[in-house]
């Protein structure tokens, strides 16, 4: 999250990386939030929502957060989107303390600890195929989804306190995947 002092972070934004058990409910509440999100995001264009993330992938092990992506045309209405999506418990994470510039980025928390992930995306943007792609790769191919598993435990384990490290050690795995 760049160069902004951590310690005027609210409690979620640096909470520790945990990695639990596989919880079939993860799949039921993706679906409910899709829906929820399809409702809220209407009026600003949204129609295509996707369930994704280890939380979207039976059996696997997880981050207890529902991560949804939306596709929408444009970024300009994203001061009322953040504005009427607060209201429903979600804060905006501006894209300069984000670091991704390719996504409007939202968190949902409950007890200061995250529980749903929003990633807005443009109609034209790469990473939503990619991020559908690693998803369904994972979701037919049992091996991949084991081997991801593990690496995502042994890389918890390590990057406890470091998101982004988390984050960019599972990239080698991810472009395996996606053959690229």
């Amino acid at each position: 999250m760049g160069e902004f002092h951590q310690e005027a972070w609210p409690d979620w934004a640096t909470e520790k990386i945990s990695i639990a058990a596989p919880d079939p409910a993860w799949l039921n509440k993706g679906l409910h939030e899709v829906a929820e999100l399809k409702q809220l995001l209407a009026q600003y264009g949204v129609v295509q929502i996707e369930h994704i993330g280890s939380t979207s992938i039976p059996g696997m092990p997880a981050k207890p957060i529902i991560d949804v992506m939306a596709k929408i045309q444009s970024f300009e209405e994203i001061d009322c989107i953040a504005e009427m999506l607060e209201v429903h418990r979600w804060s905006y994470v501006p894209p300069e303390l984000d670091g991704r510039t390719y996504r409007r980025f939202f968190v949902r928390v409950r007890n200061d600890r995250r529980e749903c992930h929003l990633h807005l995306m443009l109609d034209k943007e790469p990473r939503w195929e990619k991020q559908l792609q690693f998803r369904d790769r994972l979701r037919e191919q049992p091996k991949w989804a084991q081997q991801y598993a593990e690496l995502k435990v042994k890389l918890a384990q390590e990057n406890q306190d470091d998101r982004e490290a988390y984050t960019a050690a599972k990239t080698e795995f991810i472009q395996r995947v996606l053959g690229s």
